[in-house]
C-alpha cells in the first residue's frame, strides 16, 4: 500500500495556472488549490500542507500580505512558502526572502523544475524536523548514559551533514552549468587545508581546526546561488555588468542563509565555518573583490584559502562563455594572481601540492 502523499496547496488567482500546475503535481502529490489568499486561510482551518506555493499578484490580499499572515501564526509560521510568480525582478526575489519563503520560482513554469525544487525543500524540511527531534532527545538523556549519548551525537552529525549535502545539492541543481563544482571544490580545498595547517606562519590560526567539519562546511560556500535568478544563473553567456552586480549578491545571502540556519539548528559551531566561506570566497588580497571589498589579511584566511580551489577549478571547467583551461595553464594563472587576486604565501603553498589539484 502506498504511503500518503505531500499535501501541497496552490495559490494563484488564475484558473488555468491552477489547472497547470495541478496536472504536473498531482501524480506525486496531494494538490489542493485556492483561487485567493482568502480561500487558502479557509482551507488551513482543517488542513496543515507540507508546502504553500503562491502567486504574488492577487486581489484582496496579495502573496506578500499572505505570507506575512502566515508567519505571523504560530500553526502555519513553519510550513515552506514558495512564491511561484510571474515577476523576474531581483528586488521582488529579496523581498520574499525578506519575508520569509524558502525559494522563488518564475512563470512560466518548468515541470521538471518546480518538482525538482519542491522535493529538495520538502526534504530540507524533513531533515529540520528529524534534527529537531534528534537535539530533544539527546537534552532528554541522562549524562551518565555515555554510550547513549555518543550515539546520539553521532546522528545528529550524520543529519547535519545530510543537511548541508541537501543543500549544496540544490546549489548545483539550479546552477547547472557548473557541474558538480561544489564537490571539486571540497577536494581541493582539503589538500590546501592539509598543508596550510603544517605551515609554522599559521600555526596558531590553525591549531584548532578540524579539517573535516571545514570541508562539510565548505560545501555552502555558493548556498546563495539559489536566490539568483534563472536568466542570470543559466545565462548560456558572459554577464553583463548589470547582471554580474546582481550575482555578487549571492555572498551576502549566503551568509543570511547559514545564519538563519545557524539559529534554528543551534549548531553555531558546526556552520560558523560556512558563513566565513560563504562571504568571503570572492575577497581579493588587493581589495578589489567583494561584498566588503575586504584587502590583504583583513580577509579571514579560509575565504583566503577558498578563493584558490574555487578560481582553479573555475579554470579547469568548461563553461558556456569559455573552454577549459588546462592544469599547467590554470596553475600559472593563479600564480600571476599573486599578490593581486591572491595571498601571496598561500600561493606558494599551491604551487607544492599543484599536482595533488590533478587528481580532482
Amino acid at each position: 500500500m502506498e504511503g500518503k502523499k505531500d499535501l501541497i496547496i496552490m495559490v494563484d488567482d488564475n484558473p488555468a495556472n491552477l489547472r497547470i500546475g495541478k496536472n504536473i503535481l498531482s501524480e506525486k502529490y496531494s494538490v489542493a488549490t485556492a483561487p485567493s489568499a482568502e480561500k487558502l486561510f479557509s482551507i488551513l482551518e482543517n488542513n496543515t500542507p507540507d508546502l504553500i506555493l503562491l502567486d504574488i499578484d492577487m486581489p484582496e490580499i496579495n502573496g506578500y500580505e499572505a505570507i506575512k499572515i502566515l508567519k505571523s501564526r504560530l500553526e502555519t509560521a513553519f510550513i515552506p512558502v514558495i512564491f511561484l510568480t510571474a515577476h523576474t525582478e531581483s528586488a521582488a526575489e529579496l523581498t520574499a526572502l525578506s519575508l520569509g519563503a524558502v525559494d522563488y520560482i518564475s512563470k512560466p513554469i518548468h515541470p521538471p523544475l518546480l518538482l525538482k525544487r519542491i522535493e529538495l525543500h520538502l526534504l530540507l524540511q524533513e531533515q529540520k524536523k528529524i534534527l529537531e527531534q534528534q537535539t530533544a532527545d539527546l537534552q532528554f538523556f541522562n549524562d551518565n548514559l555515555q554510550k547513549m549519548v555518543d550515539e546520539k551525537t553521532q546522528n545528529v552529525l550524520q543529519l547535519q551533514n545530510a543537511l548541508l549535502k541537501t543543500m549544496a545539492d540544490l546549489v548545483e541543481y539550479r546552477d547547472d552549468t557548473t557541474g558538480r563544482h561544489i564537490e571539486r571544490t571540497q577536494r581541493g580545498l582539503r589538500i590546501m587545508l592539509e598543508e596550510v595547517v603544517t605551515n609554522d606562519k599559521y600555526k596558531e590560526e590553525t591549531k584548532d581546526w578540524d579539517i573535516d567539519i571545514l570541508v562539510q562546511s565548505s560545501q555552502l560556500h555558493d548556498v546563495g546561488k539559489i536566490f539568483i535568478t534563472d536568466n542570470i544563473l543559466r545565462k548560456p553567456g558572459r554577464l553583463d555588468m548589470n547582471e554580474y552586480e546582481d550575482m555578487k549578491v549571492h555572498t551576502n545571502i549566503g551568509k543570511q542563509i547559514v545564519e538563519k540556519v545557524t539559529m534554528l539548528t543551534k549548531e553555531g559551531e558546526f556552520l560558523k565555518y560556512a558563513i566565513i566561506f560563504a562571504e568571503s570566497h570572492h575577497e581579493k588580497w588587493d581589495g578589489t573583490g567583494y561584498p566588503n571589498h575586504l584587502k590583504g589579511y583583513d580577509i579571514p584566511l579560509l575565504g583566503r584559502i577558498m578563493a584558490i580551489p574555487d578560481v582553479y577549478d573555475a579554470l579547469v571547467s568548461d563553461r558556456p562563455y569559455k573552454k577549459a583551461y588546462t592544469h599547467d595553464e590554470a596553475v600559472m594563472i593563479l600564480i600571476e594572481g599573486s599578490g593581486s587576486q591572491f595571498d601571496p604565501d598561500l600561493i606558494k603553498i599551491f604551487t607544492k601540492v599543484s599536482n595533488k589539484f590533478k587528481t580532482i
